[in-house]
């Protein structure tokens, strides 16, 4: 591996609207019994118990079971998900949630067909019927099309645990400190002359999987994230426009110190600021612009453009219906040999970067998380792998092991092939985002991600964002609206001049990514510096 060194269901009801004043009065303890569910006002830890005697003997039953049924190899999980959500409006309750779930999923593999049961009733005598249909959906499958799987070898990790780093469990701060956060947030942007509404929602999301495999391995997981948001609305004094600034922080695999250091009502008036200055900006004038891209808006077409092309199983078009293929086909014709762009472009997959959101200690089939190069030296090197699929590029990337990126989203769910962390490597001399902004005579400035469409094949895309100024003689002179960004993948990519150093890089992520039918969702992270791109088409969104 390549030496790679990173910057540093129970549902509550839906809460009647109340203001600030009315919510802290009712959530008194008397009140709050009544208004709300106990452990909305009295937090339930979401601590994650050890996994017990119970819980170990009752996998171990299920993969002996599947095993028994035929299965050549098998895998089982059980997982328990939690979340939790506070929402607002302005200075207002609008949401106070929390789901949990909980149960067991076997997967069986027969020959080269795959097959999958799941239930939520842990007792042996509906585990042993899930195993067993597992495996007769695996050989019922394999006789249709019979076949062989090649799975990458993997060393047996029989007593492995591994957390997501984190200070402060998020679930131990109460909905009201939770929901007062948001509103002194509020307070903070209305105070800002033009801006009329502003939003907010904290969700928390705990997961603890337990898994086992026919190789020998017992994998205790838990993991952490958190997704605080504020989206603000600025009104024109005639009524007649408005402009909202949004997607100003982004979720991450941490605790509630996170959140905390994200300094929501710290950092609202001028998010509020840039709402209103949207008000007076003038409209972008279409045409080829230099670039220049801060990492809050490049994550996300990191996600689209790379993120998803690289998956090996949308390249070789097993999976088509959500989302597309990738233009990255076939493997034989890329590897080592498409320039996506210039060399001093490296693209990192990973499962391994604190904060990340598919950060984990080892994916769904047993496999330690690593890093590695999909795009090095601006080459395309590698894809997303899991067992089943190293096999199938082996002999192009001489890589015989699987790169860890099985991921089912749940105990109902069939795992298959999800993205890791992607992230684009900062420059090794640390240039400041003033130092790439220097380099721009004439461009246009995007900060923080907006709407966006590409094709499906991640081949032609547009992207908007959230603040953009026009960049004369390497200094930002004034704001713009309406703006995006188009072109077609390797060309746009290809027409980077410079990359910020590690003190501009940034981590953005997709909270919930859909794959697969039926849909599943994960969290992904991305990480890139600040970056101009030459000669890009811009267009007036208008």
């Amino acid at each position: 591996m390549p030496s790679i060194v990173f910057p540093t269901p129970v549902n509550f009801p839906r809460l009647r609207s109340l203001d600030r004043r009315n919510f802290l009065k009712l959530s008194s303890a008397a009140a709050a019994a009544v208004l709300l569910p106990r452990c909305a006002t009295t937090p339930l830890p979401m601590a994650h118990p050890t996994a017990d005697a119970g819980e170990r003997d009752l996998i171990l039953y299920a993969l002996d079971q599947v095993m028994a049924a035929g299965a050549d190899y098998a895998d089982v999980r059980i997982s328990r998900h939690w979340s939790q959500g506070v929402g607002t409006r302005e200075e207002k309750l609008i949401e106070a949630s929390r789901s949990e779930s909980y149960g067991i999923g076997v997967r069986a593999l027969v020959g080269g067909s795959w097959g999958f049961s799941a239930t939520r009733k842990m007792d042996r005598e509906n585990i042993a019927a899930i195993a067993k249909e597992a495996a007769e959906t695996a050989a019922a499958n394999n006789r249709v099309i019979p076949g062989k799987v090649d799975l990458a070898p993997v060393k047996a990790y029989p007593h492995a645990h591994w957390e997501t780093p984190h200070e402060i469990d998020p679930e131990r701060i109460p909905i009201e400190a939770k929901a007062e956060l948001l509103f002194a947030a509020a307070r903070a942007a209305l105070k800002v002359k033009g801006v009329k509404y502003v939003s907010g929602r904290i969700q928390s999301i705990k997961e603890r999987r337990l898994t086992a495999t026919s190789d020998g391995s017992l994998i205790d997981q838990r993991y952490v994230r958190v997704n605080p948001s504020l989206d603000i609305t600025a009104i024109s004094s005639d009524g007649r426009d408005f402009q909202s600034r949004g997607s100003v922080v982004e979720p991450s695999a941490m605790g509630w110190e996170y959140v905390r250091d994200c300094d929501l009502a710290g950092n609202a008036p001028r998010w509020a600021e840039e709402a209103v200055m949207k008000l007076g900006a003038k409209p972008v004038d279409a045409g080829i612009w230099d670039l220049v891209v801060h990492p809050t808006n490049l994550w996300l077409t990191i996600h689209e453009n790379v993120g998803h092309p690289t998956e090996l199983d949308r390249a070789l078009g097993y999976e088509a219906n959500y989302a597309g293929t990738s233009f990255l086909s076939p493997p034989e014709a890329i590897l080592g040999k498409l320039r996506f762009g210039p060399d001093f472009m490296q693209i990192v997959g990973d499962r391994t970067q604190a904060g990340g959101c598919a950060t984990t200690g080892w994916d769904d089939e047993g496999v330690p998380a690593e890093a590695w190069h999909l795009i090095k030296d601006g080459v395309v090197v590698d894809y997303q792998t899991t067992r089943e699929q190293a096999a199938w590029i082996a002999e192009l990337t001489g890589v015989h092991r699987s790169h860890g990126c099985a991921y089912g989203a749940d105990w109902k769910s069939m795992p298959f092939q999800r993205m890791p962390n992607v992230s684009l490597m900062p420059n090794p001399k640390d240039l400041s985002e003033d130092d790439v902004i220097a380099a721009c005579d004439r461009g246009v400035y995007v900060e923080g991600r907006g709407s966006y469409s590409i094709d499906q094949q991640r081949y032609n895309f547009q992207f908007g964002g959230q603040v953009f100024w026009e960049i004369r003689n390497g200094k930002k002179v004034r704001p713009l609206r309406d703006v995006a960004y188009a072109g077609r993948t390797p060309e746009f990519w290809n027409s980077l001049a410079l990359i910020g150093g590690k003190q501009t890089y940034y981590m953005g992520a997709a909270f919930f990514d859909a794959k697969g039918q039926p849909v599943q969702a994960n969290a992904v992270s991305h990480g890139c510096p600040i970056a101009l791109f030459r000669n890009v088409n811009i267009i007036n969104t208008a």
